[in-house]
């Protein structure tokens, strides 16, 4: 441990250099005027394996953005360890909300990382925590202390739904073959007290239009005799939930995963300050699913989200329509057990049933993933579990996040693999958010820990 703290320390700015060159990239998959960036940031992520060691690295294309591979193998007896993350980028909008550009990485102190923090889109999710694997990599090759064979495999869609990594999986089975997956794109507990996600919920993601009159109207010759779209909307969206806040799908929870007491009661061990949580985003008060706690709302139950609503007008000052259309975003993130094609069929045929005469609706789904829960009995999280507790002096803590990565699912039903998830991050990161961040004693001490996971990994597999 001390030999990889001292290699870490020794090369501690020139790791935050090159992360910092990676950040520069605005490697926004969610727009195709990006494009040459994620090609850029493919590039970019080839050269770093390369330097790292890796004996063989190659940008694959696929019908969407390249996938980069690379692979060290020692020797076809040892186990084999197949690293995933994702160079591209949600998008920076709302840009006025940033207090420093961007792609303009910049290390700034806060009270939670007094040490500073690295802000950037992508510092967090998922280039800091990505990057960490590749530098962990390169001190196991410089040290001579890689115990097994290492594959990475680092996309360029996964903002967008990995829209075809399913493809290149599928017809690269062979080349992808492995003993246990690694990811790093969740978060832990605190900086003092880690933990390893257990359980990620699956999505639904659609997009609905509502449409009424053949052209926008005058509101007061047309108002109250003509439906108007976005009235529909809101109140279409507003019967998705009842009094309790449950989801009114018919059929929504019909193969949930219920969670007994027991299990509850260990999930309440982690700690957790509601009145903290709600002073962090400024809260009176928290909302959800009577029944439930919020840490429970927000990982183990199922959910449905209005992302984005818009139509009519929006300008500066007044103009009186009644709008020809309305539109929305709505995700819904789901629970072992449901199957997201299901509960997109089940939510359209629900939408389209409460539609009133006098509007026309369509349902467009987007993507989409199925939930996910590695047992905690398994080789690779012990070999985690055993690594955090190396690392920071205390045993991790199993935690099921509300977020989503749908290919874990993917992985398993494909590579037949266990997938364990090694965050790093913090809730008050703000991914996807403006201000987006990654500590820097996060992002380092992710670089001492992964080598431990090898170590564990290998010796608890003998």
């Amino acid at each position: 441990m001390e030999t990889i703290k001292s290699y870490v320390q020794e090369h501690k700015n020139r790791f935050i250099s090159e992360l910092f060159e990676l950040l520069k990239m605005p490697s926004i998959s969610a727009d195709k005027s990006y494009h040459q960036d994620i090609l850029n940031t493919a590039d970019a992520v080839k050269v770093s394996l390369e330097k790292a060691g890796c004996d063989f690295v190659e940008i694959c294309q696929t019908p969407g953005n390249p996938i980069v591979y690379g692979e060290k193998i020692i020797d076809a007896a040892l186990p084999t360890v197949l690293v995933y993350g994702h160079y591209d980028v949600q998008p920076a909008d709302p840009i006025e909300l940033w207090t420093s550009p961007p792609f303009e990485p910049v290390i700034k102190k806060t009270d939670i990382h007094p040490e500073g923090a690295i802000f950037a889109r992508g510092s967090c999710d998922d280039k800091g925590q990505m990057y960490m694997h590749v530098k962990a990599f390169e001190y196991m090759i410089q040290s001579n202390t890689l115990p097994c064979n290492v594959k990475f495999m680092i996309e360029g869609e996964e903002e967008i739904g990995s829209k075809n990594l399913g493809w290149f999986v599928e017809r690269n089975q062979e080349k992808l073959k492995n003993d246990v997956i690694l990811i790093s794109d969740t978060g832990m507990i605190s900086n003092q007290q880690p933990s390893i996600t257990t359980g990620l919920r699956g999505l639904s993601y659609v997009e609905v239009e509502v449409t009424g009159p053949n052209r926008d109207l005058h509101s007061g010759l047309y108002g109250g005799a003509v439906a108007n779209p976005i009235n529909i909307l809101t109140k279409m969206i507003a019967a998705l939930h009842d009094e309790n806040n449950r989801v009114t799908i018919p059929g929504f929870y019909d193969k949930v995963d219920e969670l007994s007491l027991e299990e509850r009661t260990e999930m309440a061990k982690a700690p957790f300050v509601l009145e903290d949580y709600k002073k962090a985003l400024d809260l009176n008060d928290v909302y959800g699913e009577k029944g439930y706690v919020t840490n429970e709302r927000n990982s183990i139950r199922p959910t449905l989200d209005v992302n984005g609503i818009w139509g009519g007008y929006i300008g500066e000052g007044a103009k009186t329509v009644i709008p020809s259309q309305a539109f929305a975003k709505i995700s819904m993130r789901l629970v072992p057990n449901q199957d997201w094609n299901e509960i997109t069929e089940l939510f359209t045929k629900h939408f389209l049933s409460i539609a009133p005469a006098g509007v026309k609706v369509k349902v467009k789904p987007h993507h989409g993933g199925q939930a996910y829960v590695t047992p905690i009995d398994c080789i690779g999280y012990k070999a985690a579990n055993k690594a955090y507790t190396e690392s920071f002096g205390v045993p991790a803590i199993p935690v099921r996040s509300g977020g989503s990565i749908p290919i874990v699912a993917l992985f398993e039903k494909e590579l037949k693999s266990k997938t364990i998830l090694m965050g790093f991050g913090l809730d008050s990161d703000a991914i996807h958010s403006p201000n987006e961040h990654f500590g820097i004693f996060n992002y380092l001490k992710g670089i001492e820990t992964i080598p431990l996971f090898y170590k564990y990994f290998v010796e608890l597999s003998k």
